[in-house]
């Protein structure tokens, strides 16, 4: 276990990890990181909280944080251990392909969090290795928040299990019509630290391959969840299953506790809200 004094930058960890992609070869058998890092007593700031609510469409002025948000706390220790060169995965070409939410709590926006992140798992996949970060929060003894995400590397592989995600569920009503605009990739950059090229514009989102800027995957879905509502204590679940091209027009759908971001045919983020039941 490392203990950190505060959170590491993102920038820098975002070049290193680039730096040192092309030297990992993952491949069945690579061994699993054991680092946990923990930082205690972090308090978020309210400015840059503030800006996150406004670019996700949360209600700002609310007391509690946005169920999403301790994903952008934890997200510099997260990007810690998967630039460290013990990760065997390449950072570059890392995609985030779901996270599952559990908030036992509503937590205040001016609280104080302990929190910790760990690789639990990597795992074989058809189309290469995935790796299931795991990003806890705690109030004295007690977890509050934990999230499991799984990024997916993609490689050559001989794996020919059962990894192939379901199909997506039978579309659901359209609530609302989003123009999503074309620096949203920025804006929200801004707010969580995550500047990513491949979401600021559309001259370095080429350099990976896209033909526009592509919003960020824990936008879309925070953007989804704000309008959907999430009970205080909940679970939560969603896959990225198609980035969004900035600018664009995309379609909210909702039913029940599922949602679906959508262009026509194609499903971007599929998810689930279900509350949590005191046991």
């Amino acid at each position: 276990m490392i203990v950190l004094d505060r959170a590491p930058s993102l920038g820098p960890l975002l070049a290193l990890g680039a730096l040192r992609s092309p030297f990992k070869k993952p491949g069945a058998g690579v061994p699993l990181p054991r680092t946990r890092l923990v930082l205690p007593g972090i308090r978020p700031d309210l400015e840059r909280l503030a800006a996150y609510e406004r670019v996700c469409g949360f209600a700002t002025g609310d007391d509690g944080l946005p169920v999403t948000y301790p994903h952008v706390l934890g997200f510099p220790l997260a990007m810690r251990l998967m630039s460290a060169r013990e990760f065997p995965l390449p950072l570059l070409g890392l995609v985030h392909t779901s996270i599952e939410i559990e908030r036992y709590a509503e937590l205040p926006g001016d609280g104080t969090y302990d929190l910790a992140v760990h690789v639990e798992e990597l795992r074989p996949h058809r189309r290469g290795t995935e790796a299931v970060v795991v990003t806890g929060v705690r109030v004295g003894e007690d977890v509050v928040w934990e999230s499991r995400s799984t990024y997916l590397a993609r490689h050559r592989t001989r794996h020919t299990g059962e990894t192939v995600r379901n199909e997506p569920g039978r579309p659901l009503p359209v609530v609302e019509e989003w123009r999503i605009a074309g620096d949203v990739g920025r804006r929200y950059g801004a707010a969580s630290g995550d500047r990513n090229p491949i979401h600021l514009h559309p001259l370095t989102a080429r350099l990976f391959g896209f033909p526009r800027a592509i919003a960020h995957g824990m936008w879309t879905v925070a953007r989804c969840l704000a309008a959907h509502g999430v009970p205080a204590a909940a679970d939560v679940r969603a896959e990225f299953r198609a980035p969004v091209l900035l600018p664009g027009t995309v379609e909210y759908a909702a039913e029940g506790g599922r949602f679906q971001l959508r262009s026509g045919d194609r499903v971007h983020v599929e998810g689930s809200v279900r509350p949590r039941v005191a046991l």
